[in-house]
């Protein structure tokens, strides 16, 4: 089978905001002010995010816009965030989640 090599990310003919770095399983991924997580996720080559309820199987991007619940991640602790609307922040730690996770309600 051949290989495909991806664009990870365009380089010229962009004006970016600051280079930081957050974590992915532990991983650090660098990011740019106004990125989001899945964004930066993306441009690092990592294509799944989140994985399925039933048997964890990877799931990845896909409609990119916060409609959907495909690329849920579990955000410095908190489960059920989706990375293609949530900005990327210095130091964020963010792991990949399996499944929808039940949140306990305060009121």
């Amino acid at each position: 089978m051949k290989k495909t090599n991806f664009i990870t990310r365009i380089d010229s003919g962009l004006k970016r905001g600051e280079p930081f770095e957050f974590y992915f399983d532990g991983e650090p991924i660098t990011a740019y002010s106004g990125e989001t997580v899945a964004a930066a996720l993306f441009a690092a080559g990592k294509r799944g995010l989140g994985a399925t309820n039933k048997n964890c199987k990877p799931r990845g991007y896909y409609c990119g816009m916060g409609v959907c619940w495909g690329c849920l991640v579990i955000v410095d602790g908190r489960p059920n965030i989706r990375a293609c609307i949530k900005e990327a922040q210095p130091g964020m730690q963010v792991q990949t989640q399996c499944g929808l996770e039940k949140v306990e309600c305060d009121g």
